[in-house]
């Protein structure tokens, strides 16, 4: 049988590809974990969209930054929930394989905070589409 380090490692990288194929021109370089302050997720407040107001005034390249930030924020997702699969094989590698049951309540608290952080960051992200949609120049 594979060692399941090894096939959980390629479940990563062929998941960071299919990821990555869907994005063309992005490059590893510059990515970082947000939302993590000395050790302890941060709040990130999910508010609703806002209304739409009549005729904002626009700074040029205002929706091209926004719409980059959202990739930012969707690539966050997408890899809080890679990590959300990786901390529950580790649960069970350690409380079923290893028998060390002390360490089960301290991995359980990780795979909590980042399911938490995985729930805001999706909240997040649905009310910024919406100001991005508002944003789009009008043709």
């Amino acid at each position: 049988m594979a060692d399941p380090r090894n096939v959980a490692h390629q479940k990563k990288v062929v998941q960071q590809k299919h990821h990555e194929q869907g994005k063309p021109g992005k490059s590893k370089k510059g990515k970082k974990a947000a939302g993590v302050a000395n050790g302890q997720l941060t709040e990130i407040a999910a508010t609703e969209a806002p209304a739409p107001e009549a005729k904002q005034e626009r700074v040029p390249g205002e929706h091209e930054k926004s719409v980059a930030v959202l990739s930012k924020l969707k690539d966050l997702e997408f890899h809080s929930k890679a990590n959300i699969e990786t901390l529950a094989q580790l649960s069970l590698t350690i409380e079923e394989e290893l028998k060390q049951k002390e360490f089960s309540d301290g991995i359980g608290q990780v795979y909590s905070a980042q399911d938490n952080f995985h729930t805001k960051i999706g909240a997040l992200i649905h009310s910024y589409e919406a100001k991005c949609e508002s944003l789009k120049p009008s043709a």
